[in-house]
């Protein structure tokens, strides 16, 4: 029996998700469905899907599920979530600006910044931007992780040195002296599957340009390169201030946009602002 799903594709930054209401449009397997539909020649092409429910609790608005373009799950997405904010709020799902997202990593709360529209059928107000609150940053590493920041990680014969940082999921930030000259391919792929990684890991490289902005290319887990990672841009902005390079305030930008980050003293959250945009609506047949 066939079954047809309507979705919405989006982008935040670049990393393109497909978006499905999933109190809507129930999938029986998403692992399976986001390797077919993320394929860029075979499929619709992105970088995963993402799952958008109602929470059975209080405690959150709407629920997010994310997969991979590899079918993994992941726990949490920073892009994803604005885009989220977005969509339940364009779409009529709540009148809310202050929404609270239930993720595998935590409840994550996105504060939208809108704007009124008075074109056409598009009258009325628009998500222009959404900072999310990411929560508080871990330095726990992977039980195999031992003397990363010291020693560093050998891998295809050279020393890679990092700062392992935790946004509700793994990241490896390596700081780079010309990020346009280095191997992101060849170096992301080992670092992402090296066995100090149990659970596989992202990995970011960052160049600093000025006190306060990065730029960044990101190979992510499950995924490889993309255009941006919300969490990533978050944990590089983490790892640069740790390591004295800049403040708690900074500027990170990526292959396909770029994203404001605090790194707020009082609560010790990390708060991620940028853009959330609609590619196209449409139907696929399972």
């Amino acid at each position: 029996m066939t079954q047809s799903i309507h979705f919405t594709k989006m982008h935040g930054a670049g990393n393109d998700y497909i978006y499905v209401d999933s109190t809507l449009y129930p999938i029986q397997d998403p692992a399976k469905a986001s390797i077919a539909w993320s394929d860029r020649h075979k499929g619709i092409g992105s970088d995963g899907l993402v799952l958008i429910g109602r929470s059975s609790t209080s405690d959150a608005d709407f629920t997010m599920r994310i997969f991979n373009a590899d079918g993994s799950e992941a726990m949490m997405c920073g892009n994803a979530s604005r885009c989220i904010g977005k969509y339940v709020y364009e779409n009529g799902l709540t009148d809310k600006t202050v929404i609270r997202l239930q993720t595998l990593s935590g409840i994550k709360t996105l504060r939208l910044q809108t704007t009124e529209s008075s074109d056409g059928a598009a009258k009325g107000k628009k998500v222009e931007s959404v900072t999310v609150d990411m929560l508080e940053p871990s330095f726990h590493q992977p039980s195999q992780f031992i003397g990363g920041d010291q020693n560093g990680i050998v891998t295809l014969g050279t020393t890679i040195r990092g700062t392992f940082v935790s946004m509700g999921n793994p990241h490896y930030v390596v700081f780079v002296a010309d990020i346009d000259r280095f191997d992101i391919s060849r170096y992301g792929a080992t670092l992402e599957r090296h066995p100090f990684f149990p659970e596989r890991c992202n990995i970011e490289f960052a160049q600093q340009l000025d006190d306060a902005t990065f730029r960044v290319r990101v190979w992510e887990r499950g995924s490889g390169i993309t255009q941006a990672c919300g969490t990533g841009a978050c944990a590089t902005a983490v790892a640069a201030c740790v390591n004295g390079l800049t403040g708690r305030r900074s500027t990170v930008i990526m292959d396909g946009g770029t994203l404001n980050i605090e790194w707020n003293a009082d609560d010790n959250h990390v708060y991620m602002t940028g853009p959330a945009e609609f590619v196209f609506d449409g139907e696929i047949t399972l």
